[in-house]
């Protein structure tokens, strides 16, 4: 971990400055009060980095959750909130234990690209209106139906009627523009001229151009306004940093309400986590494996000590596990550094935190979500043909329209449909011998493996062979054969009579014209669902 430091910390300061505005904002997002969005980033990066198997991704307050923390925020009240978040943490803990990661690998690679996409896409449609000084919307609102009455598509056609009526920050815009040219001559040009290039990153150098931007500006007509810039807590002493804390009333553990929400909130959790996680390690160059039920363990950590300092509920975000990439991050020291970044700047220098204009952020942004959502991406999905691409659409669309947990969900129920319907397709094998149908053979070979899930391709072919004829029916491939295939070929046989259609049955086992049963054939035992030939 120490050899990679020179890769780590520089990225470290990116994510942390990605990381920083989306802890407030998410916060905002969730009905929560902007510190314990700071808190669970800090936990996030310091805890959670430190107990989990990932080298490259970051932990902290997610967008994902905001609808549902809001909500349990509003029903319990927030000290009987962070009860559920403890608790939570312990649910993920003991799903880490029961080996329940296993799950993340069951997403189709589809879904999982088209969710990094459909996240770039958002970040680049949300981030617009910071750009040009018209973000009235907080950071962190990635969902289409944004908390402050509008939507993602409105929010961007008042963004763009602002710019062509000139009714839009200038100075906001200016040094966005100055921090897009200063990004690009980093990632495109100076960063291959040295090595002091790859130790200060760009976006550090960017975000102090901001901060000194904004001074020069002071009583320009271009000035910044606050509402402009970050705005972190900032406590009187480090005495009153105590004071922003909240903690949990645990006399309202056998709340049922509680336990609804904890339960909730674990569950989303570790599915967002564990979809994090999968997409990560694609993005991840060295191309290392996440032990997933280990990150289950972290992240369940993490929340009960959020939880107990007050903070929100934690995941690992691919935000800012992107951004890690991106910016050369090799270990987890990366994220744990972030975490220290975060409450040494809360602790000591808010002030300075609150002088970085957010149109800075939004352009370090702007790279980020582009990285993620690159047209060669489409290019790439198209090209592996429809059965990748209708999923990867499916998400993207879910995710920009609707939101992160409800864009997955769809593009995984595409996906199945789609291996149901190629299921249904590929049960078996049929080819017709001689010219004449009515005169001809007709076979029939069952696939290695043929699921109730075939039922009706097998059912649709057997229903339409013509009366009269001939089938040669071949399972010698077949290793697995439901019993529900079964019985309906039992039942095909006592309708081959009435129709003369003679059956030839082959198997391992030899041959059997016309089977009086194919039940009895292949001794199908009571109360078994399943016969292996």
């Amino acid at each position: 971990m120490f050899k990679t430091l020179k890769n780590d910390i520089p990225a470290s300061i990116v994510v942390f400055f990605v990381a920083l505005p989306l802890c407030l904002g998410i916060s905002v997002a969730s009905g929560a009060e902007p510190i314990t969005g700071l808190i669970a980033g800090i936990v996030g990066g310091i805890i959670v980095g430190a107990a989990s198997g990932s080298k490259i991704g970051v932990s902290g307050p997610a967008a994902g959750l905001a609808v549902i923390v809001a909500t349990a925020i509003g029903d319990l009240g927030y000290e009987n909130f962070l009860v559920a978040v403890v608790l939570a943490g312990v649910f993920q803990i003991i799903l880490g234990v029961f080996k329940a990661g296993i799950i993340g690998y069951y997403f189709p690679s589809s879904v999982i690209k088209g969710m990094l996409t459909g996240i770039g896409i958002v970040i680049i449609l949300k981030e617009i209106p910071y750009f040009f000084g018209l973000d009235k919307n907080p950071e962190g609102d990635f969902a289409f139906l944004q908390i402050d009455g509008e939507n993602t598509l409105t929010e961007l056609l008042k963004t763009i009627n602002a710019i062509i009526s000139g009714n839009f920050d200038k100075g906001a815009t200016i040094i966005a523009l100055i921090s897009m040219g200063i990004l690009l001559l980093w990632a495109n040009v100076l960063s291959k001229k040295g090595k002091i290039f790859k130790l200060v990153q760009g976006p550090l150098v960017a975000v102090v151009i901001g901060i000194v931007f904004y001074f020069l500006t002071k009583d320009t007509g271009m000035e910044l306004s606050k509402d402009h810039l970050v705005s972190v807590p900032v406590p009187e002493s480090l005495a009153g940093l105590k004071d922003l804390l909240t903690f949990p009333n645990f006399s309202a553990i056998t709340n049922p309400k509680i336990l609804i929400t904890a339960f909730t909130i674990g569950l989303v959790a570790s599915l967002e986590t564990l979809l994090c996680v999968e997409a990560t390690d694609k993005l991840d160059p060295d191309k290392n494996v996440t032990p997933t039920n280990r990150e289950l363990f972290a992240q369940g950590s993490g929340n009960i000590v959020s939880g107990l300092i007050g903070g929100l509920p934690v995941t690992q975000v691919i935000v800012r596990s992107s951004a890690n990439i991106q910016s050369g991050g090799k270990s987890k020291a990366s994220a744990v550094i972030h975490g220290f970044l975060l409450l040494i700047s809360v602790v000591t220098i808010p002030m300075v935190l609150n002088l970085i204009p957010l149109s800075v952020l939004a352009a370090i942004l702007f790279i980020v979500g582009y990285k993620l959502a690159k047209p060669s991406t489409f290019k790439a999905m198209y090209n592996a043909g429809w059965m990748q691409f209708i999923p990867f659409i499916t998400t993207i669309v879910g995710i920009v329209f609707i939101d992160l947990l409800w864009g997955i969900g769809l593009g995984l129920a595409v996906g199945i449909f789609i291996v149901l319907f190629k299921s249904f397709k590929n049960s078996h094998f049929l080819h017709k011998e001689g010219e004449d149908v009515d005169d001809g053979k007709i076979k029939m070979t069952l696939a290695e493996e043929v699921t109730f899930f075939n039922k009706g391709a097998i059912l649709q072919e057997l229903d339409s062979l013509p009366k009269d004829s001939y089938l040669e029916l071949d399972v010698r491939k077949t290793q697995y054969l439901d019993n529900d295939i079964i019985e309906i070929l039992d039942d095909f046989a006592f309708k081959a009579k009435e129709r003369n259609i003679d059956i030839k049955l082959i198997s391992e086992r030899g041959i059997v014209e016309n089977p009086e049963s194919f039940i009895e054939f292949f001794k199908l035992r009571p109360k078994l669902d399943e016969f292996k030939l």
